[in-house]
């Protein structure tokens, strides 16, 4: 689903405004953070991480590529 942000001037800074069913669907509430990620389309909004995403997707393919030695160690 598109949903159409308004960007307004808060001080020296531009704030978006997300639409409140938007917000309530997604569970946002005043003061949360959201991380901005720029891509080439464009602007990413999201309530995840990218720092903490790409070390948990790093821990799956090492966890992945060493799951028999892991389970070897166990063993013992």
């Amino acid at each position: 689903m598109v949903h159409t942000i308004t960007l307004r001037k808060i001080g020296g800074s531009i704030g978006a405004i997300i639409p409140k069913e938007l917000a309530t669907r997604q569970h946002l509430a005043p003061d949360d953070q959201l991380y901005a990620v720029e891509t080439p389309e464009g602007i990413l909004l999201t309530t995840v991480d990218p720092t903490t995403q790409a070390a948990l997707q790093a821990y799956a393919e090492l966890a992945k590529e060493t799951r028999a030695a892991m389970a070897a160690l166990a063993k013992v």
